[in-house]
């Protein structure tokens, strides 16, 4: 799953590197403007429901084609509701004339992501991985073809949307034909009813975290011209590539944690402390890297000169992204989706608050700025309420981590004029060398990783 996710990203963020040039920062921060407006308001044909049938799907499998049906029928009204208001939205400023193409990509995303949220929670993520190289394939395709024939923003809210729906006839025959469950349109009005009330809590607290996330899009639109958008965006483009990498594990872990929270306090511990450490040996690196390498990457991927800046700030912000998806995972296994809600509100007053009033002054940079900032109040609060519901450890020995990137840091400073070719690789060299002499990986560990490729592998 995370080769198919890692192959997926990076061919992904070749083809939107490529097209944001085709479109040149004004375009590009339409494009870009366009995606906030359908996150913040895409919540409305979701609620939380996508997640909690995860959840409930891992626990009861005997009743995941009941669960599966209603959502299937249900999420037809809540579709609806979503279109108009992500439509009228789009009109007020000013995108109406890409409003249809960005709502029919919405909503041929939201079916596709319930149906492929099966294949997590009965375990077989080989389907997921399929079709995630799918669509990785078909949107290049269609992206390439677009940029070589001179398309505008519309065209490609719609190459997204034919991936998707390639992903939902995809799914709609797996999952039957291989024994994950039976597909029937059915509506339970009870039951849809109550996932509402119990689901509410997470459909807010996605909300909630893609107002921190996309909030800065439409202020910074609001107070600066769409070119402007364009570099913030561009800047903030590999930055947003490296979620994957945490979202993806934490859908494979998700599920775990559920269950041991019901079966096993040890196994729950265990999971939880592996999971936060696996998060922060990949996400410290990856910080300290794009901080000294900014000038090579943003010439690596033809970034705009103006959006480097702003890639620089954005890296100090990718190891407190990579360690949230502990938090998260965490909280909505222990079935404590409310206070996931309440760390986000959090982190959402300091975002927007530290926006609005840095944004006029400082534009683009502001909003970079002010992406790390939330990042780091998003985990001050999501450790807090983790420690006070189940006063599970934080790592203890992260320092040797944080030493290890450090001497990686020193590496790349010390080779930075050379290719980032040769620099990187050295730095990933020396970093590997430090975790191993500072025992911030143990035997123990190294003998678990073995043991989990060989069952992979199996």
């Amino acid at each position: 799953m995370l080769g198919a996710r890692t192959f997926s990203r990076l061919v992904s963020l070749v083809v939107v590197l490529a097209m944001a040039n085709h479109l040149g920062a004004s375009d590009y921060g339409r494009y870009t403007t366009a995606v906030a407006y359908s996150g913040l308001l895409g919540v409305l044909s979701d609620l939380g429901l996508n997640t909690l049938y995860t959840r409930e799907a891992a626990r009861e499998r005997e009743r995941l084609p009941a669960f599966l049906g209603n959502l299937l029928s249900g999420k037809l009204a809540l579709s609806v509701v979503a279109a108009v208001a992500l439509g009228a939205a789009l009109s007020l400023v000013g995108l109406w004339s890409v409003a249809l193409a960005v709502v029919v990509n919405l909503l041929v995303n939201n079916y596709a992501n319930l149906l492929r949220n099966t294949f997590y929670a009965v375990g077989r993520l080989q389907f997921e991985a399929i079709a995630v190289l799918s669509e990785t394939v078909i949107q290049a395709l269609l992206i390439v073809y677009g940029i070589r024939h001179g398309a505008g923003v519309s065209y490609f809210f719609l190459a997204y949307a034919a991936s998707y729906g390639v992903t939902v006839l995809y799914s709609l025959v797996v999952i039957p034909l291989f024994g994950m469950g039976a597909i029937r349109f059915a509506f339970d009005t009870r039951l849809f009813w109550d996932w509402l009330k119990v689901a509410y809590p997470i459909g807010i607290g996605y909300w909630l975290t893609t107002v921190y996330f996309k909030v800065d899009v439409p202020i910074l639109q609001h107070f600066r011209q769409f070119k402007e958008v364009g570099w913030y965006q561009l800047g903030y483009k590999p930055f947003e590539a490296l979620q994957f990498v945490p979202l993806a594990l934490q859908s494979v872990v998700y599920p775990l944690l559920s269950v041991y929270h019901r079966e096993s306090w040890q196994g729950l511990q265990s999971a939880y402390e592996r999971f936060f450490k696996v998060l922060l040996i990949l996400g410290w690196p990856l910080t300290v890297g794009t901080f000294i390498l900014v000038h090579p990457i943003g010439r690596l991927f033809r970034l705009f000169p103006e959006s480097e800046p702003a890639l620089q700030l954005l890296s100090l912000a990718i190891v407190f992204l990579f360690v949230n998806s502990a938090f998260v995972a965490m909280l909505y296994s222990i079935d404590r989706q409310d206070l996931f809600a309440w760390t986000t509100a959090i982190a959402v007053v300091v975002n927007v608050v530290s926006n609005l009033l840095l944004i006029p002054l400082f534009g683009y940079l502001a909003a970079s700025a002010d992406t790390v900032l939330t990042e780091a109040a998003f985990s001050v609060a999501a450790w807090w309420f983790v420690r006070r519901t189940h006063h599970l450890p934080w790592l203890r020995d992260g320092w040797r981590v944080l030493a290890a990137g450090l001497v990686m840091g020193v590496v790349l400073w010390a080779l930075q004029r050379r290719s980032i070719f040769i620099s990187a690789p050295a730095g990933g060299v020396a970093y590997v060398a430090m975790l191993f002499a500072l025992r911030g990986v143990t035997p123990a560990e190294l003998r678990m990783l073995a043991r989990g490729l060989r069952l992979t592998h199996a």
